[in-house]
């Protein structure tokens, strides 16, 4: 009996080609499963947020990039990454945040995600008087800080009366500084660089479903002392939170281009992992 020929490298080819045929149905499977991996994170667990302006300064700055955890107050249907939900009143897993948190929200007047402080919870009373925040008829203490002194950049700029020059013979940015001690003991700086509309506000009281936020930057900052008609946050449903900012990961100054050379220059090293939540 005569033995088989063997197998010629070029069979052998074909075969091996033929076993690995292109499977249109197994690709389309892992892509969908990775999406909805990614959405999933993405709308129940963390978000990276990027600062685009400068209402929260100086915890925050132009071209920070921070990390959003989504679920420390609940989930609301304004949570998943995706618009799917109809509008629901309350939150599944609903929690409170606490005076002081820096939290993301979905703004009333634009739809987008907007980041501020939270200052007065269901209940409260908050008003301003002469550029300081009253809460519950009481004064928050504030006391003046050696100035904020930021790099100029184009991410970080100011205007001529705040500008002078660092140590180095750089041009910096000096900003009035005052820190605020809510009830509770929780602190931050704030910024006040002279008298503006914002400074005096009737008293408002938070309705039981709202949340009243500010920015640190309460010189620059459209939050809930300026309507959603007139660009602003108003008073926040509770519905509207995003998440809690957690830290951030990096920062850039403005001034990366094309250019590959600009892109480790434009790194701001000392605001890396930087926690959001002291």
């Amino acid at each position: 009996m005569t033995a088989p020929a063997p197998e010629t490298t070029a069979q052998a080819g074909k075969k091996a080609k033929a076993a690995r045929k292109f499977d249109w149905g197994h690709e389309i499977r892992q892509w969908a499963v990775l999406i909805l991996a990614v959405l999933g994170i993405h709308s129940f667990l963390a978000k990276p947020f990027f600062i685009p302006s400068e209402s929260m300064v100086p915890t925050l700055l132009v071209g920070d990039r921070l990390i959003v955890s989504k679920f420390p107050y609940g989930f609301s249907y304004l949570s998943p990454s995706i618009p799917i939900l109809p509008p629901i009143e309350g939150r599944l897993f609903g929690r409170w945040p606490d005076r002081g948190d820096i939290i993301v929200v979905k703004s009333p007047s634009d739809g987008k995600d907007w980041i501020k402080r939270v200052i007065g919870l269901p209940g409260d009373t908050v008003q301003m008087i002469d550029g300081e925040l009253w809460l519950n008829g009481e004064r928050v203490p504030r006391q003046r800080e050696t100035d904020v002194e930021l790099d100029v950049s184009p991410n970080t700029d100011c205007m001529s009366q705040f500008r002078g020059y660092g140590a180095d013979g750089q041009p910096v940015c000096r900003l009035p500084a005052f820190r605020e001690t809510l009830p509770g003991g929780r602190t931050y700086l704030t910024i006040d660089m002279g008298e503006t509309y914002l400074d005096n506000t009737p008293p408002m009281v938070v309705p039981q479903n709202g949340l009243f936020l500010l920015g640190d930057n309460r010189d620059n900052s459209s939050d809930s002392r300026v309507p959603p008609e007139r660009s602003g946050l108003g008073i926040v449903p509770f519905e509207n939170i995003v998440g809690r900012a957690e830290f951030t990961t990096f920062s850039l100054d403005g001034s990366t281009t094309l250019n590959p050379a600009t892109w480790v220059g434009s790194m701001r090293g000392d605001r890396a992992f930087l926690s959001l939540r002291d």
